[in-house]
């Protein structure tokens, strides 16, 4: 294939843009356990309650080093393999007839044994490189007697249930001792261990034992960061946390626990994890075993560590439906007494509590004795407090015995049969319910980038520190869920989510409320759940990808416990009718309880808020729609809630905020009447019902009723007459005095009716000024569409007024057509032609891509252009790419329009352009839809299309954008206007990027450019070898090269479109006149410069044999074949690293990639270039001492043109003569400029070889400087 590279001495210079790695940095507290083993701290503050946080945690850290783990836990007997269900029944037998006992501290016992490295050691691990004592979890292997002797210790002073020795038995806890390895191991030998002792003591005392598998929190956290600098890092992942949880819960089922104990939990975020993992094992290859939970209460504030009350703390991990759930640790039985209590008054689930021996003394110790600790219990189980009692740090064998004791005759607690049966409960830090009598509930909607400008704005730019404040503000104005939504093309929604969900967590005045995780990408609603340590809602989830798809979704949702909000989408696409909203939302509902298994009461349905007022009829029943289903489905469905998006009810009010809040009002009035229970909004700006203005209040209603056919134009009218100021528009007949031209655009503007056929039909009598029909349209007709959009696109003007218009258009092109078949039919009599002729302007296919089932907007674009005189043809919802493609073909397609309102349709969009490149089709593609963005397409769209992709903001554009792409006279300028735009948007867009990924060298690299070489044709061979120079080469066979565009760009002087360019530009009515003056004067100067011979243009070109060798290529002295011996020269190639997007299939290329690989067995070549103009900068300098700028500059620039023509000059002859790779090309200079040659011209310093330093190689290699007196 080869490469020719370039090098032009005069053009401009582009520098490389380096990049640096930002290292991380956080701090950390290290404590030391009464073992003497060092314990990692970690602490992380969360910048409130930093003091009191960091003493409970270096206390927790401490007693971590104890071991102290005693959760309840029961078994099945000595296999431990029995199904949950038997398990779980056996213990609810036991525990409906008495209180069970739990073991006491499993590192008090040890730590009395006064063990030292050797002992930690054994000789297992004598040569282990870290130090080991402190590593209690190891002794299960190096010491097991002793911990088989502990266990029994515990189980015959009156224990039902032992715990594992795993406090500490992940890989992520035992990272600190570099034994990550050992974890599984660690578990199913303590497993083991345990099963031992209590078969062991069950058979000797008749009483059977269980053993529970301890699982510890380990020393990091998904809720906090652990630098206070940097508040949204974490240093570890849900994802990391889950694969340890997941081969701990292995090791211990595999050693033959009977119960799963997650204990001493400090932050809910990590137990989810633990959660998650363990229902997965569950789902997947393991019975289930009954589960127990305990949570960690720090202080007397009530809160965990993470910040969660008892009762959040509760609601959040209830969705594993545990057997048991209690406290343990930190606290003395004392204090623990209040949090105790408010456990057992919000779960059905059995309650354990294992307190500390009190608080520790100044030496780390305990000093309560048994007594005191078994009375205090004993307390709690006479008020009907517990079910599962036993020990955590500072117990003994002596403290579970009093407490057996003191327990033995006491009744246990009777869990209610329902707690809050009828609630939807969720949580933040703080609980929140809703329930039958619960005031309708605000989701805050402002942390929405598809929705707030301003928040956009900010998480665009990285800040989202400022960002937060406006959650806060949202909280504090009354909303009681908080909204996220990173769905923008632009952004890594992941990355967005997670790293906002981070900060979120560590602002209590936000945190306290739970989240609602939005999008429609469900990779990042799961990146938003793996943050969140609360209970959230998900928005959404639906049908529209069939059934398979959905359950899939829901069991995802359930395992992390959240509530879900069910859009009326199914396979169909989205439900406008009453019928249909209740039949999927009732499809739906019986999936999700009957196969998912979902509490009713975390089922949210979202029957579709759409837009009303938009000025077509179809749409006029969609606010009453959905006010009647959701009668109907409260009703029918039972437990089930309902929500709403309410700002797509008046979004064809973009603009009056004053019409569409009052719209909002007036529609929740009735929709909460009719058991509508919550909604997305903008809790800060709805006003009172009884406080609208009641004109407009009355307008509202018949709107959202459909009382009045002419509701929307009323309102429309209301909205002019009560613009700022209040001054009323006046409606007079004035403008009728204008031109015919002018009349035409103001009834297309003010959607006028009454005189539009009068007054097209003036235009026509105009045979001099409009000599065809067409022209009316093309002229006044389209100038009218075109002030029309750019109305609506300020706001100026709303959906239905543009709806208006476009049917106001429609009836002077209906008037017209007539006379334009007539004239088609002349043509052809005229012309001896019978074939048949369009009477449109042009064919579109639209499509809404597939995956996404949102078409209003697509309708009214429809409607718009088959109003002007287009033929529509429009595929529906969730089209393919194939049959999009298909359609476009067989319909003879002149544009295709793209449409999608979820961010995943981004991603379909990307790829029906890439396979419209790929298929060599050149037919326009013009994107639209909420979520898309001229930024998008022009960073990840319009670069995957060689021919047109445009971004059409809305519906009243589309006219203008389709008239100029079938303009066999404008198009090409238009999209040239078009193309060097996008190319500012993408640089922009870059540079101010302010975090960029990046894939290792290696990774790009197997993801590099591959070509076949043995089947692509083989490369030519150059008509020689070595180099060729030219001295003094003719400037005036350079003249028809000269590209003049960026000779005007010099003087500032650019033309608008259609006068854009060069001779167009000569045309513009602002810069055209100066620009006939500079260009004349320039071509005086270059013609006198020419014949005076002060200028000159040296060039030299060359070509050697060359081969890749990775990222390189070799080039050799002699073309033999294969190539042997040491290359002359090495260019070294720059791989793209540059993480694309996470669907892109694209290509990582390196210019060696168009290089022949030396082992591929094909010869291969490669040219280069320098060509230069002398004398400019001596002439430049002679005018500056005449103080002529101006010709100064003239010089410059033109010599510049001429260096950039003589590279054109030969690199034509390079692909005809010299090379001759591509002989018969006949190419016209315009096309020339357009590159659409054959090859490539890379240059140093540009991207394809961004290294200037390679100029030396090129220099050294081809003696440039020697023989051309270039340098660089």
């Amino acid at each position: 294939m080869g490469v020719w590279g370039e090098l032009k001495i005069g053009s401009c210079a582009i520098g490389v843009r380096g990049r640096s790695v930002k290292g991380r940095q956080g701090f950390g507290l290290s404590g030391v356990c009464e073992s003497g083993g060092k314990i990692p701290a970690w602490l992380l503050i969360a910048r409130a309650r930093a003091l009191s946080i960091c003493q409970t945690w270096l206390k927790v850290s401490r007693l971590a080093g104890e071991g102290y783990i005693m959760a309840p836990a029961f078994g099945t007997g000595s296999t431990g393999a029995g199904p949950r269900s038997s398990l779980q029944d056996e213990l609810k037998a036991i525990l409906q007839k008495r209180i069970m006992v739990l073991d006491g501290a499993m590192g008090t016992m040890i730590q009395q044994h006064k063990l030292d490295e050797h002992d930690y050691r054994g000789e297992e691990f004598k040569d282990h490189p870290k130090p080991l004592k402190g590593n209690n979890d190891l002794l299960s292997i190096t010491q097991p007697d002793l911990i088989c002797k502990i266990h029994k210790d515990y189980l015959l002073a009156g224990a039902d249930i032992v715990e594992t020795n795993t406090f500490s038995s992940t890989r992520v806890a035992q990272a600190d001792y570099e034994l990550e390895h050992l974890a599984y191991q660690l578990n199913k030998v303590s497993a083991e261990l345990a099963r031992k002792a209590a078969d062991e003591v069950g058979m000797q005392t008749g009483t059977r034992r269980f053993v529970a598998g301890a699982i510890g929190p380990t020393n990091k956290t998904l809720s906090i960061s652990p630098s206070v600098e940097r508040p949204d890092y974490r240093n570890i992942t849900f994802e990391e946390l889950v694969e340890a949880y997941e081969e701990q819960a292995r090791g211990l089922l595999d050693g033959g626990i009977d119960i799963l104990l997650l204990e001493t939990i400090f932050d809910t975020a990590n137990a989810k994890a633990a959660l998650f993992a363990i229902q997965q094992l569950f789902a997947e290859e393991y019975e289930s075993r009954p589960l127990f939970i305990s949570g960690t209460i720090v202080d007397k504030s009530g809160r965990t560590l993470s910040g969660q009350t008892g009762e959040a703390f509760v609601i959040s991990v209830s969705h594993a439906e545990p057997l048991s759930i209690g406290l343990n640790c930190a606290l003395g039985a004392v204090e623990m007494r209040p949090f105790i209590e408010a456990i057992g008054k919000c779960t059905t689930a059995y309650v354990l509590c294992y307190p500390n021996a009190g608080f520790p003394n100044t030496f780390g110790g305990y000093d309560e004795t048994p007594d005191v600790t078994a009375k205090y219990l004993k307390e709690f189980a006479m008020d009907g407090l517990v079910n599962i009692v036993g020990g955590c740090c500072g117990t003994t064998p002596a403290h579970i015995r009093a407490i057996a004791e003191a327990v033995q005759k006491c009744r246990p607690r009777i869990p209610p049969p329902s707690v809050f049966g009828d609630f939807l409960l969720l949580s933040g830090l703080e609980p929140f319910k809703v329930g039958p009598y619960t005031n309708f509930v605000n989701i805050g909607e402002r942390c929405n980038v598809a929705g707030s400008r301003n928040f956009a704005k900010l998480i665009m730019a990285g800040n989202y520190e400022e960002a937060l404040n406006v959650a806060k503000s949202q909280v504090k104005m009354g909303a009681q869920i908080l909204d996220i939504n990173m769905d923008d093309g632009m952004l890594d929604g992941k990355s967005a989510m997670i790293r906002f969900c981070n900060l979120v967590a560590t602002e209590p005045d936000i945190a306290k409320v739970p989240l609602c995780i939005d999008s429609s990408n469900f990779a990042v609603i799961e990146a938003g759940l793996k943050c969140c340590q609360g209970k959230c809602v998900v928005n959404s989830i639906s049908l529209k990808d069939g059934e398979e798809n959905f359950l899939e979704k829901a069991h995802i949702i359930k395992r992390f416990g959240a509530a879900v909000v069910i859009m009326a989408f199914d396979e169909k696409g989205q439900a406008t009718e009453i019928k249909d909203k209740v039949e999927i939302c009732t499809r739906a509902y019986a999936l999700l309880v009957n196969r998912v298994k979902l509490n009713p009461n975390d089922i949210i349905f979202d029957p579709n808020i759409l837009t009303i007022g938009t000025g077509m009829e179809e749409h006029s029943l969609y606010a009453e729609n959905f006010i009647k289903a959701t009668s109907i489905i409260k009703r029918k469905l039972s437990g089930a809630r309902i929500s709403g998006g309410l700002s797509n009810l008046s979004f064809s009010f973009r603009g009056m905020e004053m019409i569409r809040e009052a719209m909002h009002s007036v529609f929740l009035y009735h929709a909460i009447k009719a058991g509508m229970d919550m909604g997305i909004v903008n809790a800060g700006k709805l006003p009172v019902y009884d406080d609208i203005d009641k004109e407009l209040l009355e307008l509202c209603e018949n709107l959202i009723w459909n009382k009045n056919p002419a509701a929307t134009e009323k309102l429309l009218q209301y909205a002019q007459n009560h613009t700022t100021g209040g001054k009323k528009i006046m409606h007079t007949d004035e403008w009728r005095n204008g031109s015919v031209e002018e009349r035409l655009v103001h009834a297309l503007i003010k959607g006028v009716e009454k005189y539009i056929v009068e007054d097209t039909a003036e235009a026509r009598a105009n045979q001099e000024k409009y000599p065809r029909p067409l022209h009316i349209i093309e002229g006044p007709l389209m100038n009218g569409m075109k002030v029309v959009g750019e109305l609506f696109g300020t706001g100026k003007m709303f959906l239905p007024q543009v709806v208006k218009s476009a049917r106001v258009m429609k009836k002077a092109v209906n008037y017209l057509i007539p006379f334009m078949e007539k004239e088609r039919e002349e043509r052809l009599a005229q012309s001896g032609h019978s074939e048949e002729m369009s009477p449109y302007q042009g064919t579109v296919v639209l499509a809404t891509v597939k995956g996404d089932v949102h078409d209003i907007g697509k309708n009214i674009v429809g409607v718009v252009l088959t109003c002007n005189n287009f033929r529509v043809v429009d595929l529906g919802v969730m089209t393919p790419c194939d049959k999009i493609l298909r359609a476009a073909i067989e319909n003879k397609a002149d544009i295709v329009g793209l449409s999608g309102l979820i961010t995943p349709s981004l991603d379909e969009m990307i790829y029906v352009a890439k396979e419209m490149e790929r298929l060599g089709m050149k037919i326009p593609l013009l994107i639209g839809g909420a979520t898309t963005s001229k930024t998008h397409t022009a960073v990840k769209i319009a670069p995957k299309y060689n021919a047109p992709a445009i971004h059409v903001l809305d519906a009243s554009k589309s006219v203008v954008v389709c008239s100029q792409l079938l303009d066999d006279y404008r198009k090409d300028d238009y999209f040239e206007e078009v193309t060097e735009e996008y190319e500012e948007i993408r640089q922009d867009y870059y540079d101010t990027l302010m975090e960029r990924n990046y894939l290792t060298l290696e990774q790009a690299r197997n993801r590099g450019f591959h070509i076949d070489w043995l089947s692509h044709p083989k490369p030519v061979k150059p008509t020689f070898i070595g180099t060729q120079s030219f001295a003094d080469y003719d400037l005036r066979r350079l003249m028809s090269y000269i590209d003049w565009k960026p000779f005007f760009d010099v003087w500032q002087l650019k033309g608008k479109y259609p006068n854009r360019g060069y001779p167009k530009i000569f045309r513009d009515k602002t810069v055209g006149e100066e620009a006939k003056k500079v260009f004349q004067d320039a071509q005086d100067m270059l013609n006198a410069l020419i014949e005076a011979k002060r200028l000159t243009a040296k060039g030299i070109i060359g070509f050697w044999p060359a081969q890749s060798v990775g990222d390189d290529i070799h080039l050799f002295a002699e073309d033999t074949y294969p190539r042997t011996g040491e290359p002359i020269a090495k260019f070294h190639g720059l791989r793209q690293q540059v993480d694309k997007d996470s669907i892109s299939t694209e290509q990582y290329c390196c210019i060696s990639d168009f290089i022949a690989p030396r082992d591929s067995g094909v010869p291969d070549y490669i040219g280069l270039f320098a060509v230069a103009c002398f004398g400019a900068e001596l002439l430049s300098k002679q005018y500056l001492e005449k103080n002529d700028d101006y010709s100064s500059i003239m010089v410059k620039a033109l010599a510049d043109r001429l260096v950039e023509a003589f590279a054109e000059e030969m690199h034509s002859r390079v692909r005809k003569e010299f090379w001759g790779y591509s002989p018969d090309e006949s190419l016209d200079i315009a096309d020339m400029h357009r590159i659409k040659y054959a090859g490539i011209r890379p240059a140093p310093g540009y991207p394809s070889q961004p290294d200037h330093t390679e100029k030396i190689t090129m220099w050294n290699l081809a003696s440039i400087e020697e023989i051309t007196g270039t340098h660089f």
